[in-house]
C-alpha cells in the first residue's frame, strides 16, 4: 500500500478524503454578513493610498462603500471596469504587499481592511447572477489579433471588444486563461473558476478564440500584420531557465510550471504522482506553489532552496509563511552544484553562498526523488519585435518596435510579473490601440 513513506515517485500517498481537504479553497469566501462587517472597517479615504498601490487603479473605497450600502453588483462593476479579471485577482493577488499593505488600517493597527476578500465577494455575486455589466459599442469594422489568451491578452481583447472592434485571440493550449488556468496553485482557484471567468468575460461578444496556434505554429508576425489592423502580443514566457549544473538531465528533474499545470488539469488530484523527498529550487510564487502542493499531495519531505537570502525572495511573506505552515523546509543562500543518481535523481548537492552569491565552500546534499525547477522563465519566439533584457521592449502603453504591434504581460519589459499587472498592461494597450485606430 502506498504511503508517505513509500520511496520513489508514486500516486496515492494520501487518502481521497485528505487530498480533497488539502486542496479545498485556501480562503473561505465571505458571506453577506461578514462582508458588511469587513466593509465597515474602511475609512473611505479621500486620497486613498490603496488605489495608488493597485496596479489596475481600482477605486477601492468606492467599491467597499457600495458593498457597505448593500449593492455588491455595483461594487463589482466598479472593480471590473478597471480589472476585468477582478475575480481571479481577488484570489491570487499578493494583496498583502499591494493594496492591503498601503491600507491606513494596516499602518495604524497592523490589520488592514480585507480588500482582496471583499473584491472576491463582490465579483462572485455578479458572476453568480450570470450578468455581464458591459456592452459593445457600435461595430468599427476593425479587426485585431491577440496572441496569447492569458491575463494580458484577455484583458486587451475584452477592452477592444467594448470599443466595437472584432478580436481574434490565438492560444497554443486547449484552454484559454494562460497562467490563471495552468500556472496557479489549485487551492487558490477551486471549482474550475479560471475557466468560468473566461466564459463570463467572453459574454461581451466580438471575441473569437482559436486554440492550437502560436507564433511559429500556424502564425507568423508578417501574416498577422497583413491580415489585422493591429496585433497585441501577450505570449508570456514559455521557456524555463536551466540549473546550469551537472546531472540536471536526469529523470525526476522537472519544470515546476509543468507540475503545477498537470495538477491543475487533473480530474483526480490523488492520481498525480509525487516523490517522497521533493526539492524545489527557486524563491518566487511558482516555487512556493510547487512546494506547498507537493506537501499537500503527501510528499514526506519537501525542501525549497533559494540562492539568495529570505528577504530577497520574490514570494511574499504570506506565501513563505504558508509554505512553512504546511511543513515545507525553506533553505536560503544555497545554489545547486550537481544532481546525483544513476539515471534518476537520488540526491542533489548544494553549496552555501554569501549575499553576493559567492560560494563559501560549505557543501550539503538533500535526498531527492523529484526536483522541481522554478528559477524563472524565458521568452520564446522568432521574428519578434526588439527584445531587451530577455523581454519584448515596449514604450508607453505597450508599443513595440514594430508598427501596429503592441505587447504586454510577462513577455514585455516593464512591470512586475503579476496577474494584476498583466491585466493593467493589456487594458492600457487596448486603449492605445483604439486611439491609434481611431486617429
Amino acid at each position: 500500500m502506498t504511503s508517505q513513506m513509500t520511496p520513489g515517485v508514486v500516486a496515492g500517498r494520501l487518502s481521497k478524503e485528505v487530498i480533497d481537504e488539502n486542496f479545498a479553497d485556501l480562503h473561505a469566501p465571505l458571506d453577506g454578513h461578514e462582508a458588511m462587517v469587513a466593509a465597515d472597517r474602511c475609512y473611505f479615504c479621500h486620497d486613498a493610498p490603496c488605489i495608488t498601490a493597485c496596479p489596475t487603479d481600482i477605486d477601492i473605497p468606492l467599491f467597499i462603500r457600495q458593498i457597505a450600502s448593500g449593492t455588491p453588483e455595483a461594487a463589482a462593476k466598479t472593480i471590473l471596469s478597471q480589472n476585468i479579471l477582478g475575480g481571479m485577482c481577488a484570489r491570487v493577488c499578493p494583496t498583502e504587499t499591494l493594496c492591503e499593505e498601503a491600507c491606513v488600517r494596516e499602518a495604524a493597527e497592523g490589520k488592514p481592511v480585507k480588500i482582496g476578500e471583499l473584491q472576491r465577494f463582490a465579483t462572485d455575486v455578479l458572476m453568480a447572477a450570470d450578468e455581464h455589466p458591459f456592452e459593445r459599442a457600435a461595430a468599427t469594422g476593425k479587426k485585431i489579433a491577440v496572441v496569447g489568451a492569458g491575463p494580458a491578452g484577455l484583458s486587451c481583447a475584452h477592452r477592444l471588444a467594448t470599443k466595437g472592434h472584432d478580436v481574434v485571440v490565438f492560444d497554443a493550449r486547449a484552454k484559454a486563461g494562460g497562467l490563471n488556468e495552468y500556472g496557479i496553485a489549485t487551492y487558490k482557484s477551486v471549482d474550475n473558476f479560471a475557466a468560468k471567468e473566461v466564459d463570463w468575460l467572453l459574454k461581451i461578444g466580438g471575441i473569437t478564440v482559436e486554440h492550437g496556434k502560436s507564433l511559429g505554429n500556424g502564425l507568423t508576425m508578417s501574416e498577422l500584420n497583413t491580415d489585422y489592423d493591429a496585433v497585441f502580443l501577450g505570449i508570456g514566457l514559455g521557456g524555463v531557465n536551466a540549473l546550469r549544473c551537472d546531472g540536471e538531465d536526469k529523470d525526476g528533474v522537472l519544470d515546476a510550471v509543468d507540475f503545477i499545470a498537470d495538477l491543475r488539469q487533473a480530474s483526480d488530484f490523488g492520481s498525480v504522482e509525487i516523490g517522497r523527498d521533493v526539492v524545489v529550487i527557486g524563491g518566487g510564487m511558482t516555487a512556493v506553489d510547487a512546494a506547498v502542493q507537493a506537501k499537500l499531495l503527501g510528499a514526506l519531505n519537501v525542501s525549497l532552496v533559494y540562492r539568495r537570502g529570505k528577504d530577497r525572495m520574490n514570494a511574499s511573506g504570506f506565501e513563505q509563511d504558508l509554505a512553512a505552515s504546511k511543513g515545507v523546509r525553506i533553505i536560503t543562500n544555497a545554489s545547486p552544484r550537481g544532481v546525483i543518481g544513476n539515471g534518476s535523481v537520488r540526491e542533489i548537492e548544494f553549496e552555501y553562498t554569501d549575499d553576493d552569491l559567492n560560494p563559501t565552500g560549505e557543501v550539503f546534499r538533500l535526498a531527492a526523488d523529484q526536483v522541481f525547477k522554478a528559477i524563472g522563465q524565458t521568452l520564446e519566439g522568432d521574428d519578434l519585435p526588439d527584445v531587451a533584457g530577455g523581454k519584448i521592449q515596449v514604450t508607453g502603453a505597450g508599443r513595440t518596435s514594430m508598427d501596429g504591434v503592441w505587447a504586454g504581460g510577462d513577455c514585455a519589459s516593464g512591470g512586475e510579473d503579476l496577474t494584476v499587472t498583466a491585466v493593467a498592461e493589456g487594458r492600457d494597450a487596448a486603449e492605445d490601440i483604439h486611439a491609434a485606430l481611431s486617429a
